[in-house]
């Protein structure tokens, strides 16, 4: 591990990276042309502690997984993110176990340009691992989560408060069917991931509907179809959704759009302008 050599290639890393781009607020009073060091923990989900001894060369030994949500937080590129594990004594090669976190950059790119579609990236544990900023504004501000909380089906089945459970889904068969599919396809591709192995465990005992779903056995995976969410602050959105495939890294690009022109598309034109404020009147 070279210590002040991988200090000063995070150091110019965080530097390069606004603060927009990673789907934070700019703010009025910043001191670094980048991010600052509590955000690029914060989107990496390591402590401040940890990340700031590593730019300053006094880091422990990083682990693989604080590694990989380092170069997802930092946006670094396929030969960036090999450097860093270098620099860290680490191969950069990672087992196929399905839990890949690192999105490639071109995909990022192609994220923060698709400005009238809602864009997340999902591992096979559903894990959420990059979104563009009208996901978040029609999600939630996946930055403000722990890593563990970026998740569509925990969210989904397992959230405390049951008018929040849903993204505004409401009761839908369809989602739950997918989602229901999606693991027990993952769970069979990658049965040595304990994050998915967790994941199902979770939600079989917390849940009663997953269960029931995980013990029928269908399996149903729409790649193609429609989805009504309910938004506190622009209303009903019938959404079209596509889910796409990153073969090298088996992820998941899951796009939600609306027909250009439509009212829906007005609504989420109308959203992208709002962002992730909460303009509803019923919660604190």
């Amino acid at each position: 591990m070279d210590r002040q050599a991988l200090a000063e290639f995070l150091r110019s890393r965080r530097e390069r990276v606004k603060p927009q781009d990673a789907g934070l607020p700019t703010g009025t009073r910043r001191r670094t042309p980048g991010l600052r060091r509590e955000e690029v923990a914060q989107l990496a989900a390591i402590s401040v502690d940890h990340y700031s001894r590593l730019e300053q060369g006094r880091g422990r030994h990083p682990s693989r997984p604080v590694l990989n949500g380092i170069a997802r937080a930092l946006r670094l590129s396929d030969q960036e993110r090999a450097h860093l594990f270098r620099l860290a004594g680490q191969a950069a090669a990672e087992s196929n176990d399905g839990s890949a976190r690192d999105v490639p950059a071109g995909t990022l790119q192609l994220l923060e340009r698709m400005t009238d579609a809602g864009v997340v990236v999902i591992n096979g544990a559903c894990r959420v691992l990059a979104w563009n900023p009208l996901a978040a504004a029609l999600f939630e501000d996946f930055s403000a989560l722990g890593a563990d909380d970026r998740n569509f089906v925990r969210r989904f089945f397992l959230h405390p408060d049951p008018a929040r459970r849903g993204y505004g889904m409401g009761d839908s068969p369809q989602f739950a069917r997918t989602a229901v599919s999606y693991l027990r396809v993952a769970a069979s591709r990658y049965p040595r991931s304990t994050e998915i192995r967790d994941l199902i465990r979770d939600l079989t005992t917390g849940s009663p509907e997953f269960a029931r779903l995980w013990r029928d056995q269908e399996l149903r995976i729409e790649h193609h179809s429609h989805q009504i969410l309910d938004h506190p602050a622009v209303g009903r959105l019938e959404l079209d959704f596509e889910i796409l495939t990153l073969p090298d890294r088996d992820q998941q690009i899951v796009l939600f759009t609306a027909e250009p022109g439509s009212p829906v598309h007005q609504a989420l034109e109308l959203l992208r302008v709002i962002g992730t404020q909460d303009l509803s009147t019923n919660r604190p």
